[in-house]
């Protein structure tokens, strides 16, 4: 019988790849996705579309509405950067960075986790091509992993829990590269910031940027249009 794991799936381009690692490793994948108010909201139709097409035993959704927090550009009218170079990426956090998001996340996990009696949680954090977000470092997760077994029932009476980050030190070509092994097809994902009203990317921020620059480092098409 496979062990059940919670899977974070945004239906970006690294929760996709997280989630067929999952698959891989030989857990029952729970797909989990949070609507926390997010204007690029075409991610939440991509993250079911990537639950089916993982075998996900279940995909799970979760409403937590940062946008009533506000203080960034994914959930508060603010202008989303565009044209930035890497360099400029990693000079300061973005205004796209939303505030407390992956503390947030996890803990809606940790929560399901418990209820559904599993001990491993999934999620496509990378700290190495990624936009200068602090919840996305490794020391992040590790303090989040200490706190699941000192908060949790299932942690004080034994049951352990642990954080996967299969990407975590991988750049976006390795990335591609490793899902396009497993059979990930990137055409079902959804990864801009500030996508048109048909849900087409931009190609012009972060997000995009970082997305197409690893499908041609990887020597890859991106299989998604994008707008003129």
């Amino acid at each position: 019988m496979q062990e059940p794991a919670v899977v974070l799936l945004s239906g970006g381009l690294d929760s996709a790849t997280t989630a067929a690692m999952a698959r891989e490793e030989g857990f029952a994948v729970h797909a989990l996705s949070v609507d926390y108010g997010q204007r690029h909201r075409f991610e939440l139709e991509a993250a079911a579309r990537v639950a089916e097409a993982v075998g996900a035993v279940e995909h799970r959704w979760v409403a937590v509405d940062l946008s009533a927090v506000g203080g960034s550009a994914l959930t508060a009218p603010l202008e989303v950067p565009k044209d930035r170079s890497t360099d400029e990426m990693d000079r300061a956090i973005p205004i796209t960075y939303v505030p407390a998001r992956n503390t947030v996340l996890l803990a809606v996990a940790l929560g399901y986790a418990e209820v559904l009696g599993a001990g491993d949680l999934f999620i496509g954090v990378n700290a190495v091509d990624y936009s200068g977000y602090p919840d996305c470092r490794p020391e992040f997760i590790a303090a989040f992993a200490q706190l699941a077994n000192l908060a949790t029932k299932a942690g004080i009476e034994g049951r352990r829990f642990t954080i996967h980050t299969p990407l975590i030190e991988l750049t976006k070509a390795e990335i591609i590269r490793r899902g396009t092994a497993l059979g990930v097809d990137y055409g079902l994902t959804h990864t801009c910031y500030d996508p048109n009203d048909q849900g087409i990317a931009c190609g012009r921020c972060d997000a995009c940027g970082l997305r197409l620059r690893g499908f041609a480092d990887a020597g890859l098409v991106d299989p998604l249009p994008y707008q003129e």
